[in-house]
């Protein structure tokens, strides 16, 4: 059997070869911890409000050059960028796994799609599209046009370190803005890891010559102060943040407070439902990665499950059984699928929810706490008999909730009646249930999906969703348009002055 490294001496020695001056790791400050086992790995220094009036004072400096220089001359940075994680690959997967408990595969995925959002922000570079607009002004022209924020601050989440804020980096450069990052407390050391293989592509970028400025890219590690500090600054000209609900009730009014853009992605109590024709092999294995993928740790995880009563006791059954046989453990071990929590704080949640669940009479198979170090538990499947309680709270944990149902009107009810609006899914061969759920009537999730589960979202798509989970859009499709304003554009090259609408104001 392969002993495996220690996550702390593994995580050192990644930073080190990502280019991260371990001299940044002392002993005090915010500790950086491996959730495979709880150690510390290091501390860092927390960076206080001066530190993030630097970071923002610089950033917009930086903006006010960058912006001149031409989109697809900014694509080339980012497909730098791509080029440095596409080495990089191996180690900051590996990395994301030390960090956030992800098995590798997870891990190495992340970074993917990191690469591939870089891949789309370089062609998008080229494509920053305007509008001809047609006017009832003889030889008159009106346009629409696309113009840079200036600063764009990104407040990231523990789940997903690193992605997230490619998303939002890769479409905000290739716009035009300068970056200032405030990455979760939880994950300081991915955040390192990324700051180091942007700053390669910055020097590359620079000796081809490229003019980038510094202060164009910014890395604040800190907790709440450093992202109030972050949000409150009226430089910022966009916040886009990724974290729970409670989050978004407090960062929404402080944006609004001062008139600024607001980009949240925010909870998810994510369902499915499966129908009679369902094929219940595909449906198992895509309930079962949406489920316990990640430790029930992303926001598309599926936490509700509707499955119709004709194949309810056939498809539960072999639910709970699967349950019952993943195997759990250290991440790194390629036979792990379900890794640790990310904290204890994550466990007690669990457990709460579980107890509140059984009070209701729910049938509970596993969830039990496992041996340590680190927090890691049975994924649990929770049988009840109406859609109360805890069902209606998003648990960011392995719990999945199943309740039985007889039509589909109903079961796409109990869909809707979640407060967050984020991803749903719908298994079902049948064409007219299909587009039902996919129709005006059906789904009112961002995110609706036939015969693949609510997680795992590709990057050309926009990912985000509708009520508390924020209404915001990320990734692919139009999402660049969030990180730059708009501009409505009327050019008279006559030499007379007809006003819109017939309007007369003739003066002498």
């Amino acid at each position: 059997m392969t002993t495996l490294q220690s996550p702390a001496e593994e995580a050192r020695q990644i930073l080190g070869a990502l280019g991260v001056d371990l001299g940044r790791l002392g002993a005090t400050g915010l500790p950086a911890r491996s959730p495979i086992d709880g150690a510390v790995i290091g501390h860092l220094a927390d960076s206080d409000a001066r530190a993030v009036d630097r970071a923002v004072g610089r950033a917009a400096e930086a903006a006010r050059a960058w912006r001149d220089v031409p989109a697809p001359k900014r694509g080339e940075l980012v497909r730098l960028f791509g080029e440095e994680l596409r080495a990089a690959k191996e180690p900051l997967g590996r990395l994301v796994t030390l960090e956030v408990g992800k098995i590798l595969s997870e891990g190495l995925g992340e970074v993917q799609e990191m690469i591939d959002v870089c891949d789309f922000a370089v062609g998008l570079s080229r494509q920053l599209y305007g509008l001809t607009i047609a006017t009832e002004r003889p030889d008159h022209r009106m346009s629409e046009s696309w113009r840079p924020l200036g600063v764009v601050g990104v407040i990231s989440a523990f789940n997903f370190p690193v992605a997230v804020w490619a998303w939002n980096a890769a479409l905000a450069l290739v716009c035009g803005n300068a970056v200032v990052w405030k990455p979760s407390e939880k994950t300081p050391l991915t955040a390192l890891a990324v700051d180091a293989l942007l700053a390669r592509a910055l020097a590359r970028f620079r000796a081809a010559g490229g003019d980038a400025p510094e202060g164009l890219a910014a890395t604040l590690i800190g907790g709440r102060a450093a992202g109030e500090a972050l949000v409150d600054d009226a430089r910022v000209a966009l916040i886009s943040a990724t974290g729970s609900t409670a989050m978004g009730r407090a960062v929404a009014p402080r944006l609004a407070a001062r008139f600024a853009k607001a980009l949240l992605e925010l909870g998810g109590n994510n369902a499915a439902i499966v129908c009679p024709s369902a094929d219940l092999d595909l449906t198992l294995r895509a309930v079962a990665f949406a489920a316990m993928g990640t430790a029930g740790q992303r926001c598309t995880t599926l936490r509700r499950l509707f499955v119709h009563d004709a194949v309810y006791d056939a498809f539960v059954s072999r639910l709970a059984k699967a349950y019952g046989s993943v195997a759990i453990g250290d991440p790194r071990d390629p036979k792990t699928l379900v890794g640790p929590l990310i904290d204890e704080a994550a466990a007690g949640g669990m457990a709460r929810a579980l107890d509140a669940a059984s009070g209701l009479g729910g049938r509970v198979t596993g969830g039990e706490r496992l041996p340590g170090p680190g927090v890691y538990v049975r994924p649990a499947l929770v049988e009840l008999p109406r859609q109360e309680g805890p069902m209606l709270e998003e648990t960011f944990a392995p719990i999945l909730y199943v309740v039985r149902i007889a039509d589909l009107d109903a079961a796409i009810a109990l869909n809707n009646a979640a407060a967050q609006g984020l991803s749903s899914s719908i298994f079902t061969n049948d064409l007219r249930e299909a587009e039902l759920f996919l129709s005006d009537r059906g789904s009112d999730c961002g995110i609706a999906n036939v015969n693949i589960g609510p997680s795992g979202a590709e990057i050309g798509g926009a990912f985000g969703g509708e009520k508390e989970t924020g209404g915001g859009r990320e990734s692919g499709s139009d999402a660049w348009k969030a990180y730059m304003r708009r501009a409505t554009n009327t050019v008279n090259w006559s030499r007379s002055l007809p006003l819109a609408q017939g309007v007369r104001f003739d003066v002498a």
